[in-house]
């Protein structure tokens, strides 16, 4: 039976939120392979949103940062997503990429879809976070998988996460929890460096670019590291 649900996100370790109308939460590994499915990539328009919608939310951090990087779009990252999110398969993966890159899903069972919606429940999970604690909102599935979840806005805000790829896919029959979702928008957002190691802070708390890695020779921007342009950003940007 096919089920219309609003929105839900998949996060990059295994915690999960139970459905709620109208926003996102984290789901369990896991799901079937779809019987149909449709490509969308991400438009130059939509790269623009995403990846100042996560610097707007890096740049605001509470406390401040002292180490926040600048995030810049990978066109690596991107093939990535976009050959995953092709697939449409409600799970993290490829498994060989996801040990060395974060990852974020979103899935939105309407081809009516707004990019800043689906990346804005990542941000909204700030609420369930204290710094410098992500475990207090990780709860361990599948065994107990109720609880709060932060691990999305965690790894928005992990300093050292400053190459961001993303991709878009409309899929016409995708599993999510046993149940059929039709034309569903699956988005896959890769970052690099991999954020959410465990017993590790996001960020450095200090004054804004007070601790900035060496490479970026003393540039700072809107409250992060910043070198200005750099090789792997979008051309238009």
């Amino acid at each position: 039976t096919a089920q219309q649900p609003s929105s839900f996100l998949l996060p990059n370790a295994t915690e999960l939120l139970p459905p709620a109308e109208g926003r996102a939460m984290g789901l369990p590994w896991g799901a079937g392979v779809p019987r149909g499915r449709q490509k969308r990539y991400l438009s130059p328009h939509d790269v623009g949103l995403v990846l100042d919608y996560h610097n707007q939310v890096r740049a605001q951090v509470t406390p401040p940062a002292a180490n926040m990087e600048y995030m810049v779009w990978d066109k690596q990252l991107a093939r990535a997503a976009e050959a995953w999110a092709a697939r449409c398969l409600w799970d993290h993966g490829p498994p060989q990429l996801i040990k060395h890159v974060g990852q974020n899903l979103s899935i939105q069972s309407s081809r009516q879809r707004s990019v800043v919606d689906l990346v804005r429940s990542w941000h909204q999970e700030k609420q369930h976070y204290s710094f410098p604690h992500p475990h207090e909102c990780s709860p361990r599935c599948p065994s107990k998988c109720s609880g709060s979840v932060c691990s999305h806005y965690t790894q928005m805000v992990w300093a050292s996460s400053s190459r961001l790829g993303c991709a878009l896919s409309t899929c016409t029959n995708i599993q999510v929890w046993g149940s059929t979702w039709r034309y569903a928008t699956l988005l896959v957002c890769n970052y690099a460096i991999k954020g959410n190691w465990l017993g590790e802070a996001p960020y450095k708390v200090g004054r804004p670019c007070s601790a900035c890695p060496p490479a970026y020779g003393g540039g700072c921007s809107n409250n992060m590291c910043f070198t200005g342009l750099r090789s792997n950003q979008v051309s238009w940007f």
